[in-house]
């Protein structure tokens, strides 16, 4: 069912926001699609592989970005420290200029002896003294320990210095791979599509394609959502919602994604059927155990065939905007029986079922 193109919420689509959910494609984008020539298959697999790329890349720079902040706070954490050592340094450079000051008041050996002489205790004053030549000594121990303190972190903060700058130039290359794999991915995207809409105009279904599974979901998660929220879905028009767009009411809950983002298979089961045409363009709808039924509609590609066996969590097909849409998204139905009209609320049935998703407007 058609749904308004709404912006993603996590950074692999903020990559492609600028081009994936817009209604048309740019003009080079448009200029490849119409070009043609391409294979469906092959076309799903290059995008498949573009997200994956761009999955990779995406979490290099986020890591590198981290580590670069967490270099940037060792810097200045290791620069507060040398200004301490360095305003201790001087705390103890004035006392010691106190205890010479004290020392030359005293007036030298000379005077220390004739103390010595007068004193009526003189082993308390031979005490007193040894007390403030001790002083100083301390004084001066401390001054040193200060010093190389300081010089130490100095070479430190140089050394993180070094690095945080590695780092900041590693993540402007990275961010340049990003801008590469934004347009690339653009261009293909557009390609898929332009596949899908010729595939759903011939009304008849192409082989499907051959996507990189990923790996399964935990023992203890048979259900997954149809869209894995990595790739930043986001809710749009929900069931039973009223209005233009629809002949009676919305019959599913649609998943704002950019086209070619991987569909999974709600649950274990096996392929229903894969259709081509009409309002819900290229669809797939999968039984599963309990006489369940998961429809995933408005495709840009299938990539399962009648009868086969899916595993929950596996890629069956990929978003797109065909059939009735006005931008691209997964229309996703919860059914009764195969057929249109017998669905459930979809949201509420994955929440009963262990799984919750949201972000966005039901």
């Amino acid at each position: 069912m058609p749904t308004p193109s709404a912006p993603p919420t996590v950074l692999l689509v903020a990559l492609l926001a600028l081009v994936a959910l817009l209604g048309h494609p740019p003009a080079a984008a448009g200029a490849a699609a119409r070009a043609g020539g391409s294979d469906g298959p092959a076309m799903s697999s290059r995008v498949a592989g573009l997200y994956a790329e761009a999955a990779r890349v995406t979490e290099e720079y986020e890591e590198g970005r981290r580590a670069a902040d967490d270099q940037r706070a060792r810097v200045a954490r290791l620069r507060e420290e040398r200004d301490a050592r360095r305003r201790e340094v001087r705390r103890l450079r004035a006392r010691a200029g106190e205890v010479a000051r004290a020392q030359y008041r005293a007036g030298g050996s000379l005077a220390v002896t004739a103390r010595l002489l007068t004193a009526r205790d003189p082993e308390s004053a031979l005490r007193a003294q040894g007390s403030a030549r001790q002083a100083g000594q301390a004084v001066g121990r401390l001054m040193e320990a200060a010093g190389r303190a300081e010089r130490r972190l100095t070479v430190a903060e140089r050394q993180a210095q070094a690095a945080w700058r590695d780092l900041e130039a590693k993540q402007t290359r990275l961010a340049g791979v990003r801008r590469d794999l934004e347009t690339r991915l653009e261009q293909a995207q557009w390609q898929l599509q332009a596949e899908a809409d010729r595939t759903v105009a011939a009304g008849r279904c192409p082989p499907a394609a051959r996507l990189e599974q990923p790996g399964p979901p935990p023992a203890d998660r048979p259900w997954v959502a149809p869209v894995a929220e990595r790739d930043g879905y986001r809710l749009s028009a929900g069931f039973d919602r009223a209005g233009a767009r629809w002949a009676h009411r919305h019959t599913g809950q649609d998943f704002a994604v950019a086209i070619g983002t991987p569909v999974r298979s709600v649950g274990a089961g096996r392929v229903e059927s894969v259709s081509c045409g009409g309002a819900f363009g290229i669809e797939v709808i999968v039984r599963h155990a309990g006489g369940w039924y998961s429809q995933y509609a408005h495709l840009a590609a299938a990539a399962v065939e009648p009868d086969r066996s899916v595993a929950a969590g596996q890629w069956i097909g990929q978003a797109g905007t065909t059939g009735n849409s006005t931008g691209p998204h997964l229309h996703f139905e919860v059914r009764l029986t195969p057929q249109l009209g017998s669905g459930v609320d979809p949201v509420r049935w994955l929440r009963d079922h262990g799984v919750e998703v949201g972000g966005g407007d039901r």
